[in-house]
């Protein structure tokens, strides 16, 4: 499963948090950088992050069109 980065920046932007706030939310840097690079994540890794940005997560997943 793959975060898509412009669904996450905006994400981001509505919970107004940054990296450093995502990170002191208690998610790890390193899951947290990968995201970034597009590397594929687990599904929970996918819902842990949206939770924390206070969205569902279908706003920041991948969708095949």
């Amino acid at each position: 499963m793959k975060i898509n980065r412009k669904k996450l920046d905006l994400a981001k932007a509505r919970a107004c948090m940054g990296s450093k706030e995502i990170e002191a939310s208690g998610f790890p840097k390193g899951t947290y950088c990968g995201i970034l690079q597009g590397r594929d994540v687990k599904p929970e890794t996918a819902g842990r992050l949206a939770r924390v940005l206070g969205v569902d997560v279908t706003e920041i997943i991948e969708t095949e069109e």
